[in-house]
Protein backbone atom coordinates (compact mmCIF):
# COMPACT_ATOMS: atom_id res chain seq x y z
CA UNK A 1 0.00 0.00 0.00
CA UNK A 2 1.38 3.10 -0.92
CA UNK A 3 0.35 6.68 -0.31
CA UNK A 4 1.88 10.06 -1.94
CA UNK A 5 1.84 13.09 -0.21
CA UNK A 6 1.95 16.15 -1.75
CA UNK A 7 2.43 19.17 0.26
CA UNK A 8 1.72 21.93 -2.31
CA UNK A 9 3.20 25.75 -2.92
CA UNK A 10 4.49 27.62 -0.16
CA UNK A 11 3.98 24.68 2.58
CA UNK A 12 7.95 24.73 3.01
CA UNK A 13 7.63 27.79 4.89
CA UNK A 14 5.60 26.20 7.53
CA UNK A 15 6.39 26.81 10.75
CA UNK A 16 7.27 30.53 9.88
CA UNK A 17 4.54 32.13 7.35
CA UNK A 18 1.19 32.84 8.93
CA UNK A 19 1.56 30.83 11.89
CA UNK A 20 -2.10 32.11 13.04
CA UNK A 21 -3.05 30.36 10.43
CA UNK A 22 -1.06 27.47 9.67
CA UNK A 23 0.18 26.89 13.27
CA UNK A 24 3.58 26.48 14.08
CA UNK A 25 4.98 22.96 13.61
CA UNK A 26 7.66 23.12 10.23
CA UNK A 27 7.00 20.92 7.32
CA UNK A 28 9.85 18.66 8.73
CA UNK A 29 8.03 18.10 12.16
CA UNK A 30 4.29 17.34 9.91
CA UNK A 31 6.37 14.52 7.27
CA UNK A 32 7.98 12.98 10.88
CA UNK A 33 4.15 12.59 12.15
CA UNK A 34 3.40 11.57 8.84
CA UNK A 35 5.76 8.96 8.35
CA UNK A 36 5.19 8.10 12.13
CA UNK A 37 1.63 7.05 11.46
CA UNK A 38 1.98 5.59 8.17
CA UNK A 39 4.12 2.72 9.65
CA UNK A 40 1.55 2.18 12.47
CA UNK A 41 -0.78 1.49 9.75
CA UNK A 42 1.47 -0.73 7.59
CA UNK A 43 1.57 2.14 4.65
CA UNK A 44 4.48 3.28 2.75
CA UNK A 45 4.26 6.87 2.62
CA UNK A 46 6.27 9.29 0.53
CA UNK A 47 5.97 12.92 0.83
CA UNK A 48 6.97 15.34 -1.48
CA UNK A 49 7.01 19.78 -1.22
CA UNK A 50 6.22 21.06 -4.98
CA UNK A 51 5.88 25.29 -5.63
CA UNK A 52 5.59 24.17 -9.09
CA UNK A 53 1.76 23.32 -10.56
CA UNK A 54 3.84 21.59 -13.64
CA UNK A 55 5.92 19.28 -11.11
CA UNK A 56 2.62 18.31 -9.18
CA UNK A 57 1.13 17.51 -11.96
CA UNK A 58 4.22 14.84 -13.00
CA UNK A 59 3.59 13.45 -9.83
CA UNK A 60 0.14 13.16 -10.07
CA UNK A 61 0.50 11.23 -13.35
CA UNK A 62 2.96 9.14 -12.48
CA UNK A 63 0.57 7.07 -10.70
CA UNK A 64 3.38 5.07 -8.90
CA UNK A 65 0.76 5.24 -5.53
CA UNK A 66 -2.55 3.44 -4.41
CA UNK A 67 -3.95 6.74 -2.72
CA UNK A 68 -2.94 10.62 -3.44
CA UNK A 69 -3.36 12.59 -0.22
CA UNK A 70 -3.00 16.00 -1.45
CA UNK A 71 -2.74 19.75 -0.29
CA UNK A 72 -3.10 21.72 -3.21
CA UNK A 73 -2.39 25.31 -0.88
CA UNK A 74 -3.15 28.11 -3.15
CA UNK A 75 -3.50 25.79 -5.98
CA UNK A 76 -6.58 24.68 -4.45
CA UNK A 77 -8.52 27.77 -5.66
CA UNK A 78 -7.25 27.83 -9.22
CA UNK A 79 -5.71 24.80 -10.82
CA UNK A 80 -8.14 23.26 -13.24
CA UNK A 81 -4.61 20.82 -14.58
CA UNK A 82 -4.53 19.65 -10.73
CA UNK A 83 -8.15 18.77 -11.07
CA UNK A 84 -7.67 17.15 -14.31
CA UNK A 85 -4.92 15.55 -13.53
CA UNK A 86 -6.50 13.62 -10.54
CA UNK A 87 -9.64 12.73 -12.17
CA UNK A 88 -7.37 11.23 -15.35
CA UNK A 89 -5.34 8.93 -13.24
CA UNK A 90 -8.08 7.34 -11.65
CA UNK A 91 -7.10 6.65 -8.14
CA UNK A 92 -8.63 7.77 -4.67
CA UNK A 93 -7.51 11.03 -4.09
CA UNK A 94 -7.75 13.00 -0.16
CA UNK A 95 -7.91 16.53 -0.19
CA UNK A 96 -5.90 18.40 3.38
CA UNK A 97 -5.85 21.65 4.27
CA UNK A 98 -4.25 22.80 8.05
CA UNK A 99 -6.40 25.36 8.21
CA UNK A 100 -10.73 25.08 7.88
CA UNK A 101 -10.73 26.72 4.18
CA UNK A 102 -14.51 27.57 4.35
CA UNK A 103 -13.93 29.80 7.46
CA UNK A 104 -11.49 31.91 5.68
CA UNK A 105 -11.61 34.28 2.75
CA UNK A 106 -14.28 34.13 -0.01
CA UNK A 107 -12.02 32.93 -2.45
CA UNK A 108 -10.65 30.30 -0.86
CA UNK A 109 -13.95 28.04 0.32
CA UNK A 110 -13.87 27.12 -3.26
CA UNK A 111 -11.92 23.82 -4.53
CA UNK A 112 -11.38 22.58 -7.71
CA UNK A 113 -9.59 19.50 -6.33
CA UNK A 114 -12.74 18.77 -4.13
CA UNK A 115 -14.90 17.62 -6.93
CA UNK A 116 -12.40 14.83 -8.08
CA UNK A 117 -11.55 13.85 -4.45
CA UNK A 118 -12.61 10.61 -1.78
CA UNK A 119 -13.15 13.30 0.76
CA UNK A 120 -11.63 16.28 2.06
CA UNK A 121 -9.85 17.06 5.42
CA UNK A 122 -9.55 20.71 6.44
CA UNK A 123 -9.37 22.31 9.93
CA UNK A 124 -7.01 20.23 12.29
CA UNK A 125 -3.50 21.56 11.22
CA UNK A 126 -1.21 18.76 11.47
CA UNK A 127 -3.77 16.16 12.30
CA UNK A 128 -5.42 16.91 8.76
CA UNK A 129 -2.59 14.75 7.27
CA UNK A 130 -2.84 12.05 9.75
CA UNK A 131 -6.67 11.75 9.64
CA UNK A 132 -6.06 11.75 5.91
CA UNK A 133 -3.59 8.58 5.99
CA UNK A 134 -6.34 6.82 8.58
CA UNK A 135 -8.76 6.91 5.68
CA UNK A 136 -6.51 5.81 2.48
CA UNK A 137 -6.07 2.79 5.00
CA UNK A 138 -9.68 2.47 5.45
CA UNK A 139 -9.99 3.21 1.14
CA UNK A 140 -7.27 0.73 0.91
CA UNK A 141 -9.04 -2.09 2.94
CA UNK A 142 -11.82 -1.95 1.33
CA UNK A 143 -10.56 -2.74 -2.00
Amino acid sequence: MKVLVIHGPNLNLLGKRETAVYGTKSLKEINKAIAAVASELGIKAKAVQLNSEGEILDYIQKGDYDVLVINPAAYTHTSVAIRDAIAAVDKPAIEVHLSNIHKREEFRRKSFVAEVAAGQISGFGTESYLLALRAAKSILSEK
